[in-house]
């Protein structure tokens, strides 16, 4: 029966943990969904700002308020205490998350985490005290009808996890085993590991899976500036008005052979970076190499914009050719090599083989190094040369590699980015360069058409998908190894 009573125990505390740990996980939702922003006292704020946003960019917080500071109906106090308040959150929500990540240790490490986690949810009710009275201070204003006060439900949340948390936390730290005096903090090489790699999962779920809750646009008849309401639930309207409409099916037809042209030149030359990795590894200088892949690196770390300001020196009326060429009185007035839809696709390729070819070919440089030498040692032996070791032990070792990173390109065919397209795009070339990233973001900012925006990035993102997996298959059967 003590037995059993222990093991009910030790389950009982594994619980617990599960629950300390996946509360302070949901505590980072606040932060980051609009809807929960406990710092949207007044509808005067933009709805879509966040907590995190609210505690550390005041111009974001204030920016639709100017003319409400101006005129002295909206404190500068009242919303300097709400910009301290949300910040003070932030802290709070982040020492929760510290102790979390310390409950993954030995004793005394979890001990430090409940420490943390009553400190953070302490913290976090500070925050809401401050929420709260200056949202008091704008009810009480005497033009609390201009002002509109919202009462979030972000504040109510934000006091359900404090309480939640804190009681976790104090239930952690009393039921944790007291650490042996001389015992160090402690953490499992396993634990370790995925904590380095949190941040990342963090960072992956922020930026790729948090903004698939947009996707809710698509099912609204929504106009920039509106709220969604039940009202405006049209369905699956805007799926079938993509396909109705003759003018936009003309579009995304065009826009589906430029952007498949564009990727399956991008696909058919993916063999350059390999090719330049090799031949670069064959160097036998270590500094002459070093610079070239420093030279052949360094354009990916240039923007879009710098690059076309690049191009427009060189390219344009009065660029460097053009003046070249008419002091050279071979022609007579310059020429714009920027304008024109003539070899536009080959142009964009060329354009980005320059920018990319460096920074692609680190992966193979990094798995060159990773070669057996021996099987080199076991080449020369043979009385092989140079190109012979190239194309028997160099290239066979990459092209596992070579096939992940094409299975990848097949699965991104639609995604061919927007910025290249959008700074070299102008009146002359606007039909051959208009790919499926650059045409949704025209039809989402500039005409204000979200939800058909929405609908064309969902169904690129289901058509990409399908492509990894149908190419994985492929993948599978023909060489019996997959990535998925």
């Amino acid at each position: 029966m003590q037995k059993k009573h222990r093991s009910l125990s030790d389950i009982s505390y594994a619980m617990l943990a599960v629950f300390f740990r996946v509360s302070a996980l949901l505590s980072f939702v606040i932060l980051f969904i609009p809807v929960l922003n406990p710092a949207r006292i007044t509808q005067k704020i933009n709805r879509n700002l966040s907590l995190f946003t609210s505690g550390f960019f005041y111009q974001s917080l204030t920016g639709d308020m100017g003319r409400f500071l101006d005129k002295g109906w909206i404190l500068p106090g009242t919303m300097t205490l709400v910009f301290v308040s949300s910040m003070v959150a932030c802290l709070g929500i982040l020492a929760c998350g510290i102790g979390a990540c310390a409950s993954l240790g030995n004793n005394k490490l979890k001990r430090i985490g409940s420490l943390f986690g009553i400190g953070g949810s302490a913290v976090t009710f500070l925050s809401v005290f401050g929420l709260i009275n200056a949202h008091a201070q704008l009810v009480s204003s005497a033009e609390v009808e201009r002002i509109m006060p919202n009462d979030p439900l972000g504040i109510k949340v934000l006091i359900v996890f404090g309480l939640v948390f804190f009681i976790l936390s104090a239930l952690f730290y009393f039921l944790t085993p007291k650490a042996k005096k001389d015992e160090k903090c402690h953490l499992e090489p396993s634990m370790e590991l995925f904590l380095w790699v949190l941040p990342f999962v963090i960072l992956v779920f922020l930026f790729s899976y948090l903004p698939l809750f947009g996707w809710r646009y698509a099912f609204y008849n929504f106009m920039m500036g509106e709220q969604l309401t039940a009202d405006k639930f049209v369905g699956f309207h805007w799926f079938t008005f993509l396909f109705q409409n003759p003018a936009t099916v003309a579009d995304i037809v065009r826009v589906m052979k430029n952007t498949l042209a564009m990727s399956g030149l991008g696909i058919l030359t993916s063999w350059c970076p390999l090719a330049f990795a090799v031949f670069l590894s064959e160097i036998g200088n270590v500094r002459v190499r070093r610079i070239v892949q420093t030279f052949t690196t360094i354009p990916n770390f240039i923007s879009w914009v710098l690059v076309y300001a690049i191009g427009f020196c060189i390219f344009s009326t009065d660029g460097f050719i053009s003046s070249l060429m008419v002091n050279s009185h071979l022609w007579e007035s310059g020429k714009n090599m920027l304008m024109g839809d003539q070899h536009i696709w080959l142009k964009m390729l060329a354009w980005g083989m320059w920018k990319g070819l460096g920074w692609s070919a680190i992966m193979y440089i990094a798995a060159i190094t990773s070669i057996d030498q021996q099987l080199y040692e076991a080449a020369i032996v043979d009385g092989a040369g140079r190109f012979q070791k190239m194309i028997h032990i160099t290239v066979p070792e990459l092209i596992p590699t070579y096939l992940v990173l094409l299975l990848l390109s097949i699965a991104g065919v639609l995604s061919n980015g927007m910025e290249q397209y959008l700074v070299f795009e102008n009146a002359t070339n606007t039909n051959p360069i208009m790919v499926l990233d650059l045409y949704v973001f025209r039809l989402g900012i500039d005409k204000g058409v979200i939800p058909l925006s929405t609908v064309i990035g969902m169904v690129k993102s289901f058509v990409s998908v399908t492509l990894l997996f149908g190419a994985n298959a492929i993948s599978k059967a023909i060489r019996g190894t997959s990535i998925v």
